[in-house]
């Protein structure tokens, strides 16, 4: 049955499902460009990374589960093999560059900060379309001020960067997606059960604040192994946060706040969050790979320690 026309969907899942069609688009045409890119050193296996990456993405509602999963294992086949490569980059110059933002300076800013309004803008005041259709609706809102602050921009413009930073960051792209997954996965499969046997051996019966200590460093280290703040929380408070926090009286507002800034803190210091430590790597060509990260543990840790006092201090 089509999304257009089932009940079940509401105005935003209708919205938010155009936006994965459109994003699917644009991932297939990232695939078709570099097959047909003579100077791309692996066309085939980018070609069918990104154009089977693409199909999943726009059509995998209208695509039996098995046959999605069967399309997300021949994807991961060239990522793997490592033939998933940068073509021709048609990045600008820096003369370009240079020459761009002395026409536009610092208004370059307003059509980034677009993005995040319409997220704000959207949970707060639409909230039944959702901050996710709010990043779509700002996105758009962003490209139309580019066109506006620069003649120069064309649609065509946003379409080729975006081909050139999604060949950029390559397959590194899909793991926060990839990881996002695994927190329902986890908890489905009763990780959170094996944690809480285990961790009931270290912590004493009533002792809430050990039982903090535990769940928010727990909850850095499952982050760090996730990727996913959001993915470890789920798994981290059926095993630890419920049963020796909560369960003894503690605020579950405060808890639940800071035990995710503490998965946070983890964050910081993973290369298995991908969007925040590797691609701005790759986007900066850095010549460190784990550049980003040594420059965020110690802050991580503080940050850490300061949170874990204050869960102690306010529960």
């Amino acid at each position: 049955m089509s999304f257009f026309t089932s009940a079940d969907f509401t105005l935003g899942q209708k919205l938010l499902e155009i936006i994965y069609i459109i994003i699917g688009l644009l991932t297939i045409y990232t695939g078709i460009k570099n097959i047909r890119d003579e100077e791309n050193p692996s066309r085939i296996g980018t070609g069918v990374f990104w154009c089977v990456l693409g199909v999943v993405l726009a059509f995998g509602r209208w695509i039996p589960a098995v046959l999605d999963g069967v399309l997300i294992l021949i994807m991961c086949v060239p990522a793997i093999m490592g033939k998933v490569k940068i073509g021709k980059s048609n990045a600008p110059t820096e003369e370009k560059v240079a020459d761009t933002y002395s026409k536009v300076g610092m208004k370059v800013f307003v059509p980034a900060l677009s993005i995040g309004i319409g997220a704000i803008c959207f949970a707060l005041f639409l909230p039944t379309l959702g901050a996710m259709v709010g990043i779509g609706a700002g996105i758009f809102v962003s490209m139309i001020l580019l066109m506006l602050f620069n003649k120069e921009n064309k649609p065509s413009t946003f379409l080729n960067d975006s081909e050139r930073l999604i060949s950029t960051v390559g397959p590194l792209s899909m793991l926060p997606m990839l990881l996002a997954s695994l927190g329902a996965i986890f908890t489905a499969a009763g990780v959170g059960d094996v944690v809480a046997g285990i961790v009931g051996n270290i912590i004493p019966e009533g002792n809430v604040n050990v039982g903090i200590i535990v769940f928010a460093i727990g909850m850095a280290l499952f982050t760090m192994v996730m990727g996913n703040a959001f993915a470890a929380i789920t798994v981290m408070t059926v095993g630890i946060g419920a049963p020796f926090v909560l369960a003894y009286g503690a605020d579950p507002t405060i808890i639940g706040m800071l035990a995710l800034t503490c998965g946070y803190c983890g964050t910081l210091c993973t290369p298995m969050a991908a969007n925040f430590n590797i691609v701005p790597v790759a986007l900066l060509d850095m010549k460190d790979r784990f550049g980003v990260i040594k420059n965020q543990v110690v802050p991580a840790i503080i940050l850490l320690i300061f949170q874990i006092c204050y869960m102690i201090i306010m529960k």
